[in-house]
């Protein structure tokens, strides 16, 4: 495949402008290393991981490719200051944040060398990352997996409203795991995307094959956003989700809800494939998602699929 320059690209060092975004569970070096060495990039979810934990996945991640690699830090989790240490001892060049103040990391992060990508659920606080001296903004849409902004704006209006906001580079993100939904971002402005449930499907994933096969076999309408008063988060319907979604019609509160959710809910869900209990963290594109394939492929897949929908776009491939 021909590679594509842009800004993006030029910015990672990376011959086709796909993310493969960094999420729990899911995205350890294994998944990071082959999104890297098929010429996108490839980043480490460190929400999941213990300092120790993360930093041994980097170390591997880095002798398994000599691609540009990252990893994605959520500022809302607790010690995200042993997450930021280690980035930095390790050298890691590329750090996505989201789920918090980018100013508070983004300039201690860019004095070491590193590129600071953060995510945003608005063209407000996509202003604010470039503020704080972010390279670029992930622009999330209200389709994506995990957890979501509380805007509840979709991509198709998102991207636009977020590229007509800065300057700096836009990741599009939400709703995206093929080629045509690649090009479509694209021309509402994005110079990249960043796909998650797509990979969550690949063989290199380290989520539980069972909700792979859960993932594949989602339908339109499979996931809602539930957590709305906690944190909110998109989900396969499960028990678990049911009962979510019972207690807040009844008017639970947020302590109500977190004793409910628990600790450990999503593990017991993406890592260890308990399908009814577990909090199944996945994005409305779940349902385009039809089989399970290495992560070489998919990043294959939807640049080809992109290179022949720029040429016709109303093909179907």
């Amino acid at each position: 495949m021909s590679s594509f320059s842009n800004r993006v690209t030029r910015l990672f060092n990376i011959n086709y402008p796909i993310i493969q975004a960094g999420m729990v569970w899911t995205s350890g070096w294994k998944l990071a290393s082959a999104v890297s060495n098929a010429g996108a990039l490839g980043l480490i979810g460190s929400g999941s991981m213990y300092p120790d934990v993360l930093r041994t996945h980097i170390q591997k991640c880095r002798a398994a490719t000599t691609g540009t690699f990252g990893v994605n830090i959520p500022l809302l989790y607790p010690g995200v200051e042993k997450h930021m240490q280690i980035v930095i001892e390790e050298k890691v060049p590329v750090v996505f944040t989201s789920a918090g103040n980018p100013a508070t990391w983004t300039g201690i992060l860019k004095d070491k060398g590193i590129t600071v990508v953060h995510v945003v659920s608005s063209s407000k606080f996509a202003v604010k990352a470039q503020s704080a001296g972010c390279d670029a903004v992930v622009a999330e849409g209200f389709e994506a997996g995990g957890h979501n902004g509380r805007e509840e704006t979709a991509s198709m209006v998102l991207i636009p409203a977020v590229c007509n906001a800065v300057t700096i580079p836009v990741i599009a993100a939400g709703g995206i795991a093929t080629g045509r939904q690649m090009l479509a971002a694209m021309v509402l402005g994005a110079e990249a995307v960043q796909v998650g449930s797509r990979f969550v499907a690949s063989e290199e994933a380290s989520s539980h094959i069972n909700f792979k096969n859960a993932v594949v076999h989602a339908t339109e309408g499979d996931t809602m956003l539930s957590l709305k008063k906690v944190v909110p988060v998109r989900l396969l319907k499960n028990r678990f989700f049911e009962e979510i979604q019972n207690a807040e019609s009844e008017g639970a509160g947020a302590d109500t809800l977190r004793k409910i959710l628990g600790k450990g809910r999503a593990k017991k869900g993406m890592f260890e494939g308990n399908l009814e209990e577990g909090e199944l963290e996945i994005g409305q594109v779940s349902a385009l998602i039809s089989n399970i394939l290495p992560a070489a492929g998919i990043v294959k897949d939807i640049y080809r699929e992109f290179d022949v929908a720029i040429a016709n776009p109303v093909k179907k491939i």
